[in-house]
C-alpha cells in the first residue's frame, strides 16, 4: 500500500500517466501505487490500474495509505524537535512534499536524511529532487543491510557515532519471513548509536473483516507480495527498545494532532516509535 475515502475531504484527482521517458514502465510497484493512493503524480498507468483494482475491494487502503503519511510526519517532527537531527527513510519511495527532510529542517536547520529505495525510478527521481542541502537519495535494498550501511553517501552524511531515527514505513510489508524481517531491524538498529529511534508502520489484518480475502486481492502479484502481520508479530521489531507513548497503536492514534485524521476503523496498519538505550 505504499484518491479518497469516506471522511478524508481528498478528492480523487484525474490521472494522467507520468512523463519519464524511458523510465515508464509497464508493471504496477509499490512506491508508485502509494504515489498515487497519497494524491501524487508519479505514476503510470498500471500503478492507476492496481490502485483501481485495490480500491475497488478495499476502499480502506487510501485511508490507510494518507494516515501513514500523516504518522510519519508527526514522528519526524517530534523526534526532530527532541534532539534527533539525523534521519535514514529506507523506502522511502517517490519524492512527496512535505518530504522528510523538509519536515525536519523546518524543526533543525542543521537535520540530515538520507533516503533509500530499491526502486530505479525511485532513486533517479530522488537524486533529481532532492539534492538539497544535508540531504541524499541512494539506491540500496533493505535486504541488504550491509550494502546500504556501506553505502558511500551514507558514510558521507550520516554519523552513525550520534542518535539517527530509522524510519521504516509501510516497508517490512513487503518483506517475507524467510528474508528474516526481525534480524535487518536489529542489524540496522546494532549499527545506530544509543539514543537512536525505530519509526515503523506495518499493514495489519487485526481490523479488516476477512483477512484472508482482502489482502489475497491487495497483494501484488509476482516477486512483491504483501505481509500483513498481527500486533504480536510487529511488536517482535521492537525488541530491545523503548516503545515512546503511547506504544504500538493504529496509526491515527498515535499522537494525533487537530485536523483531518482517518477514523480508525478505515486504518490496517500500526505505527510507533521506539528509542535505542
Amino acid at each position: 500500500m505504499k484518491s479518497s475515502g469516506p471522511g478524508i475531504g481528498l478528492r480523487t484527482r484525474e490521472w494522467r500517466p507520468a512523463d519519464h521517458g524511458r523510465l515508464a514502465v509497464s508493471e504496477a510497484n509499490p512506491a508508485r501505487v502509494y504515489n498515487y493512493l497519497v494524491g501524487g503524480k508519479d505514476n503510470y498507468l498500471a500503478d492507476y490500474e492496481q490502485a483501481q483494482r485495490f480500491l475497488g475491494v478495499a476502499p480502506e487502503v487510501r485511508d490507510t495509505a494518507l494516515s501513514n503519511r500523516r504518522f510519519l510526519h508527526r514522528a519526524v517532527r517530534h523526534l526532530a524537535a527532541n534532539g534527533i537531527s539525523q534521519f535514514l527513510d529506507i523506502g522511502a519511495g517517490l519524492p512527496a512534499t512535505p518530504n522528510v527532510h523538509e519536515i525536519a529542517q523546518a524543526v533543525n536547520p542543521r537535520a540530515r536524511v538520507v533516503y533509500a529505495d530499491n526502486d530505479p525510478i525511485v532513486a533517479s527521481h530522488g537524486q533529481a529532487r532532492l539534492s538539497v542541502s544535508g540531504t541524499t537519495m541512494v539506491k540500496a535494498d533493505i535486504r541488504s543491510p550491509e550494502d546500504l550501511l556501506g553505502h558511500e553517501e551514507l558514510r558521507r552524511l550520516l554519523d552513525p557515532a550520534r542518535p539517527v531515527a530509522i524510519l521504516l514505513t509501510l516497508v517490512l510489508d513487503y518483506i517475507e519471513d524467510l528474508a528474516n524481517p526481525v534480524g535487518i531491524v536489529r542489524r540496522l538498529m546494532d549499527w545506530a548509536a544509543p539514543g537512536s529511534c525505530l519509526v515503523l508502520s506495518h499493514a495489519t489484518g487485526d481490523f479488516t473483516l476477512d483477512t484472508d480475502r482482502d489482502w489475497e486481492v491487495i497483494s501484488f502479484e509476482g516477486p512483491v507480495s504483501l505481509v500483513a502481520r498481527d500486533r504480536a508479530g510487529i511488536m517482535e521489531f521492537f525488541t530491545g527498545l523503548e516503545l515512546l507513548a503511547p506504544g504500538l497503536v493504529q496509526l491515527p492514534s498515535w499522537r494525533p494532532t487537530i485536523g483531518a485524521e482517518s477514523d480508525p476503523s478505515r486504518v490496517w496498519a500500526y505505527g510507533g516509535v521506539a528509542r535505542k538505550p
